[in-house]
Formats: C-alpha cells, sequence, structure tokens
C-alpha cells in the first residue's frame, strides 16, 4: 500500500493482474464537512466554508538561506614545508582533501565565497556566514585542509602543518571551482579566519600566485578575520588590485593587532585597495556565537608574539635571536583568550555584506 494524504491507492489482487483504486480523501472532507455544517450553520456561513475548502494550499516558498544543492568535492593538493613553499619547491606529499559545496538558490553560474577554517577547522561562525551569503543568492564552499591529512585541530601545536600550506589548498581549490557549472568563476571571494584568514591575506602577494596559483584564477575579495600578520616575507607588498579587507579586535591576545597595523602601513604605498578594520574590546574569535561573552581562556592553546622574517629565500627567522624560527623559541605562548563580541560580528557581517553586494554587482 502507498502511503499519501491527499491521494492515496489501495492495491488489490484480481485475476493476476494488479488494480489500484485511488481515493480522493480531499473530496471526501469536503462532503463530511460540508453536511455537518448545513445542520449547525447559517446559508450565510455555508458560502464561507465552501469557498475556504474550495482552495488549492498555497505553497511555501522556502527560505533563501537553504541551499538548493550540496556537494562534497575532492581537491588534489600537496603537503609541504614552509620552506618548501616560499622556494617554490613542489617535492612535497601528494594529498587529497575536500571542501562542501552548498550552491545557492538560483540558475546559472553564480558568486562563491570560499571558507578558509582556523585552528579548530569547522565551527558554527561557518554556519552562521553561510547562512547571510545563501540569502543574498551566494553559494560558499568550505574548504577543510585537515582531515584529509589526519588532523583534527592545531590549537595546541601548529607544527602539524606548516602556516604556508592552506594557500596552495586555496590555490588548487579555486581551480576546480572555477570548473565548476554552477560557479561564475570571475565571482569568488576568499574569506579565512585565524590561522586560515592568514592564508587568505597572503594568497594576494603576486609572488606566491606566480609560483603557485597555477591555474591562474584570482579571487575578486580577500576578506581575512583577525590573521596573523608577524611575518615579514619576501615582496610580500606586491599585491593583488582586488579588495582586501582585514578584521581585528584590538584586545586580541591570541594573534595580536599589531603586526597587523604594521603590515597595512607597508601594504598602504603598494595596494591598490587595502584596509582593517579594528574594534575595541574585541578579542579573538569574535564571530562564534556560542563563545562566551567574557574573555575565556584556551588551555594550552598555541600563540606565536614572534617577529619573524624570511632572510635569506625560504628560511623564516626570529628577528630576536637571528636563528631560524622554532616552536621552541620564548616568544611562542599559551592559554589565550577568546570571546564572542556581538557588535563587532554585526558591524562585520554589514561590511562584508555591502563589499561582495559592489563586487559582485549583486541587486539585492
Amino acid at each position: 500500500m502507498s502511503a499519501g494524504l491527499s491521494s492515496p491507492k489501495m492495491e488489490t489482487r484480481e485475476g493476476g493482474a494488479w488494480l489500484r483504486f485511488s481515493i480522493n480523501w480531499g473530496a471526501i472532507m469536503k462532503r463530511v464537512l460540508l453536511s455537518n455544517a448545513m445542520k449547525r450553520f447559517p446559508t450565510t456561513v455555508l458560502v464561507g466554508l465552501t469557498f475556504v475548502i474550495g482552495q488549492p494550499a498555497a505553497a511555501e516558498t522556502p527560505p533563501k538561506n537553504i541551499a538548493a544543492r550540496v556537494e562534497a568535492i575532492p581537491i588534489q593538493t600537496l603537503t609541504i614545508s614552509d620552506e618548501q613553499f616560499l622556494k617554490g619547491d613542489a617535492g612535497g606529499k601528494l594529498t587529497t582533501i575536500a571542501g562542501v559545496l552548498r550552491v545557492a538558490q538560483g540558475p546559472g553560474r553564480l558568486p562563491v565565497v570560499v571558507f578558509v577554517s582556523g585552528s579548530g577547522g569547522f565551527n558554527a561562525n561557518l554556519d552562521v556566514w553561510d547562512r547571510q551569503f545563501e540569502e543574498m543568492g551566494i553559494s560558499t564552499f568550505a574548504m577543510d585542509a585537515f582531515a584529509g591529512r589526519g588532523i583534527v585541530s592545531t590549537v595546541i601545536d601548529q607544527s602539524q602543518l606548516g602556516r604556508l600550506n592552506m594557500i596552495v589548498d586555496l590555490y588548487r581549490s579555486l581551480a576546480v571551482l572555477a570548473a565548476h557549472p554552477r560557479v561564475d568563476p570571475t565571482r569568488i571571494a576568499v574569506m579565512g579566519f585565524s590561522r586560515g584568514g592568514q592564508a587568505v591575506l597572503y594568497s594576494s602577494v603576486k609572488r606566491f600566485q606566480k609560483m603557485w596559483n597555477t591555474a591562474g584564477f584570482e579571487p575578486a575579495v580577500y576578506v581575512a578575520l583577525y590573521p596573523q600578520c608577524g611575518t615579514t616575507f619576501i615582496a610580500d607588498t606586491e599585491v593583488s588590485d582586488h579588495p582586501i579587507r582585514m578584521f581585528h579586535g584590538i584586545a586580541d591576545d591570541y594573534v595580536e593587532i599589531g603586526p597587523c597595523r604594521s603590515y597595512l602601513e607597508r601594504l598602504r604605498p603598494h595596494a591598490k585597495d587595502v584596509k582593517m578594520i579594528e574594534y575595541p574590546d574585541t578579542w579573538h574569535a569574535f564571530d562564534y556565537a556560542l563563545f562566551p561573552s567574557t574573555p575565556t581562556v584556551v588551555q594550552n592553546g598555541q600563540t606565536t608574539h614572534c617577529s619573524l622574517k624570511e632572510q635569506p629565500v625560504g628560511i623564516i627567522i626570529n628577528t630576536e635571536t637571528q636563528k631560524p624560527f622554532t616552536y621552541a623559541d620564548s616568544c611562542v605562548g599559551q592559554n589565550p583568550h577568546v570571546a564572542y563580541s556581538a557588535a563587532s560580528t554585526h558591524a562585520t557581517e554589514e561590511a562584508v555584506r555591502q563589499l561582495l553586494k559592489t563586487t559582485f554587482n549583486l541587486s539585492q
């Protein structure tokens, strides 16, 4: 027996053949209601009752923040050290990572925002950002640089993955997305958080694009939330002409704002469109709504309050010791704080929405 409220079907076996009878429950219920109503209500009421029952139910329009399609997409990439990255050495380990593409409602090729997560991997803040972009008709792609490498989190041990490796992952993801039939390759934004913010920010460097972005698909917008800016790379002021935005909390003791201020000042004479928005009384991961609004310690969370510099090519030195940087250096700390800030989050959301509306030429 097939179940269904509007028109269920009953089946019976007769003479070796299946006979099916459709029952129109809507018609039966209308007759029962009308029969009862005629006994109890005046004629004037019956007219209204007949009108209501006779109308088809209005189709509900699904909310725009629900994706029309969800796909898991594998990405072929490399696992390499920061030294290999900086020297353009592709002799690393072949690696397959993946990402989740959530296609927004709407026809044809759509704009996309690529998420690059922080040290904790995927978190609830990505869901919030995803719903906002879907509402705007923008698809999202959440790139997972960890699972394919057997990593869950780098919060307490950043040495598990080179800081720059995620830039290679990002470039490889862009190449795959640009070929997707539902993606507009000219309208792809990249958005990163903390460690992922660093990857997004420095993916705009032309030197790195020349070495690793072999497919040549460049993001239309770079958005970095509380990124790490503590390393000065060779030629790191020669960046994309496309918009670059940083959003940072002044109270952040996980990834301090000072180095990003310095980098911004070095970028200003060279970059066409770069800005940083600073928020007072705002801590790290301020857009994580599940975090308390009061600063909370990340137990054993590893921080890098070091002044680092690429010198010579491929070698990152600690400017204080003038020796190659290691995570055993005294400038590497622990137990930083995180806190949610509704005000800073909403301000960032509005700024990013306006930036994407302009850059992607969206009507709403």
